[in-house]
């Protein structure tokens, strides 16, 4: 086993999870933390009470009073500069994690604009529209540096798609990329087989 030690567990985090290791009555190993789906815009994390017999030997551990964290050896690049936490609610609580590399690592510095408009559309916007069945994706970058984009999905046709463009797409990437000059939409909406909101006729 390896020490996680890049990996931050908050002390109410710490001790939810005790009191969770507690009610296994002394049968699981401790807790197993895998992330899913890793380097995607659908990746998550995963918890699970894990027994000797399932570890594979190499998991990094994080050990804890009550409790040891292991984290796959696959899973823990994506969980380094990670912060788990417990918010304590009337009634129960919430378990928060914060892992910035889940979804994959950011564009270097001088990456291109394609790349960073790339990763910002997989990484933040399209997570968003999928509530919607929606997707957008780069289709090119002008020489003037405007960004032009294709909706896709329930985007595509939608009656609300300009003030998709406007309030949520353009502003987040020229306000995280300033290199950009603009943001314009090349989907022809005319023909959306399944629009979240249908245009009226």
């Amino acid at each position: 086993m390896i020490e996680f030690s890049k990996l931050e567990l908050t002390p109410t985090a710490q001790q939810h999870f005790a009191r969770l290791m507690a009610t296994q009555g002394g049968d699981a190993a401790g807790i197993a933390l895998s992330a899913v789906h890793p380097g995607t815009p659908r990746a998550d994390a995963r918890l699970a009470f894990c027994d000797e017999s399932e570890l594979a030997g190499d998991e990094w551990m994080l050990q804890c009073e009550g409790f040891a964290l292991y984290v796959d050896s696959a899973s823990a690049p994506y969980f380094e500069d990670a912060r788990i936490d417990f918010i304590e609610q009337a009634g129960g609580g919430q378990l928060n994690i914060r892992a910035p590399r889940l979804k994959g690592m950011p564009p270097a510095t001088d990456a291109s604009l394609a790349d960073q408009v790339r990763y910002l559309l997989d990484s933040e916007i399209n997570p968003q529209l999928a509530s919607h069945s929606g997707r957008v994706s780069l289709e090119t970058i002008t020489d003037d540096n405007v960004a032009v984009l294709r909706f896709g999905g329930g985007c595509h046709g939608c009656s609300m798609v300009d003030v998709t463009l406007k309030n949520g797409v353009e502003k987040t990437l020229l306000s995280k990329i300033p290199q950009l000059t603009a943001v314009r939409d090349a989907t022809d909406h005319s023909n959306g087989a399944a629009p979240y909101m249908k245009r009226s006729a």
